[in-house]
């Protein structure tokens, strides 16, 4: 009898990972690679989807087989996951029109944000929405390549996300997962998949957007072009695929309502999942990858983006020492950090270095390093820097709780849980158990279960479930949990008061 294998990919921010597991979900071999992020004019973020999604999947397919040193026929499916709402438009052929323009972190399209809700009403925009338009909707993005780039838009025969466009490029058919689709393209699918004509109006052709199906279903299968280039063997079934959160939360056991999923990477994502919709104009809120669930989700712009700019710009010494063999320059950053007080001795900053999505939803905030004086050292603002990461999280949790919705088990993935300091700091901050996946590679794990699911080898997501097993936990010290609290009252007053300020540096500097 012959192995079972499955594979999941995962194309983040600025890292693509992989996993591939056996038939009952342990891994086998793993791999990453990185890339960078393009960031040509403020609130631009780009990737080229060829050089850095495609290339990318190719470069983890073959690590992957090479090292595991199995027969490629002997993976039965492929999952992928990437960056959720991002716009790519492609030709007839297609091949990319333009750069990809990113999820949530690019805010260019605020203007079309503002022309669609007036097209469509305020009352009517919260109807669809539940809040107010913003820079994780994919609609503005293809209306701003209408109004900014038409010889880009009249070639466009569909407008594609990275998932999509990943999976076209392995199978040759343009689809899209439900999840996603109903989510991030918002409102021109219906809930059956079809396309909902009257809002697509005046933004694109119904043709020009792809195939709406389940996240674990068949999309199609490995071509020959795309075995060569992956070493994935022709004719491999591939699943629809989806958003790197939604499968990140899937890798972690988030399947019933209760379970929640801080996904702590270049940004910082929250999903929640839920057995109702609950509309509130600070959230997103959509229905979940699980049949007959809903999901509160949230996403910050900076995490661990704001951590490697703390890096790069105040630690370039140990960043040095790292790169001539000496210690991990976070590892040294930890130890400065134990040096400083909780509070960083009255330093406090804002994290919204690249605006901020969820909760204040304000593409023109801005970071912010309050109270400093002369006695304040790179450790401080260091510190200050991963706590204020914490604060912006802690914002969702009042207004979860200001919602009464229930949570009964929080998982964390994502980079950041390599910094166990870091994450006793948000438990600490947050006052509540953290636990991780026994594998926390993440998302691909995620792909890697749904692709089980898609050939029918497990039959559903509880028996998926079944597969995950926890791996650390981290108990909040309440007594720190006191001490933070009047410094995140500052955190918040501190927005609140500048709001107007941030917004008329921008106007300055257009």
């Amino acid at each position: 009898m012959s192995s079972k294998y499955f594979v999941g990919i995962d194309v983040g921010t600025n890292e693509t990972k992989g996993i591939l597991i056996n038939e009952v979900g342990k891994e086998i071999a793993s791999a990453v690679t990185s890339h960078s992020v393009e960031n040509p004019k403020p609130n631009y973020f780009e990737h080229d989807a060829n050089e850095v999604w495609y290339k990318d999947v190719c470069i983890i397919s073959n690590k992957l087989i090479n090292k595991s040193h199995i027969n490629a026929k002997d993976i039965k499916c492929i999952g992928i996951s990437a960056l959720s709402s991002d716009c790519l438009p492609v030709d007839i052929n297609g091949n990319p029109l333009r750069k990809a323009i990113l999820y949530g972190i690019d805010a260019r399209a605020m203007s079309e944000c503002q022309e669609l809700t007036e097209k469509w009403g305020e009352s009517k925009v919260l109807e669809l929405f539940g809040r107010p338009l913003g820079s994780s909707d994919v609609v503005p993005k293809i209306l701003w390549i209408k109004n900014n780039e038409p010889e880009v838009y009249r070639k466009t025969y569909k407008f594609l996300t990275a998932s999509s466009y990943i999976t076209y490029k392995l199978t040759g058919n343009y689809t899209i997962d439900n999840f996603l689709g109903l989510a991030s393209f918002n409102p021109l699918y219906n809930q059956d998949g079809s396309i909902n004509a009257e809002y697509a109006e005046g933004i694109c052709d119904s043709n020009q957007l792809a195939k709406l199906q389940k996240t674990t279903d068949i999309a199609g299968h490995i071509t020959q072009v795309a075995a060569k280039d992956t070493g994935f063997a022709e004719g491999t079934a591939v699943i629809t695929g989806g958003d790197d959160s939604g499968a990140e939360a899937i890798s972690s056991g988030v399947m019933t309502p209760g379970d929640m999923l801080i996904q702590m990477g270049s940004t910082a994502y929250m999903i929640l999942c839920t057995d109702k919709l609950y509309n509130d104009n600070r959230l997103w809120r959509e229905a979940f990858i699980v049949p007959n669930t809903y999901d509160v989700s949230a996403g910050t712009n900076t995490s661990g983006a704001l951590t490697k700019w703390i890096r790069d710009t105040f630690y370039p010494d140990k960043v040095k020492e790292q790169n001539e063999g000496g210690t991990n320059a976070y590892q040294a950053m930890m130890k400065d950090l134990r040096e400083i007080p909780i509070g960083s001795e009255g330093l406090i900053v804002l994290p919204y270095f690249a605006g901020e999505r969820t909760p204040i939803n304000d593409a023109h905030a801005k970071g912010i390093i309050f109270g400093l004086n002369l006695s304040h050292t790179r450790k401080h603002i260091m510190r200050a820097a991963y706590e204020a990461v914490c604060y912006s999280i802690k914002h969702h949790f009042e207004i979860f709780r200001e919602l009464n919705i229930p949570i009964n088990q929080i998982m964390i993935t994502g980079g950041g849980i390599k910094n166990e300091e870091w994450v006793q700091m948000l438990s600490d901050v947050l006052g509540v158990k953290l636990q991780t996946p026994s594998i926390t590679i993440g998302a691909s794990y995620g792909d890697a279960l749904m692709a089980m699911i898609g050939v029918k080898h497990i039959n559903d997501f509880a028996e998926a479930k079944k597969l995950i097993e926890t791996g650390k936990v981290y108990y909040p010290n309440l007594e720190n949990t006191k001490k933070y609290k009047p410094y995140y009252r500052i955190y918040i007053e501190l927005y609140k008061q500048n709001k107007e300020l941030m917004s008329m540096m921008d106007k300055i500097n257009q």
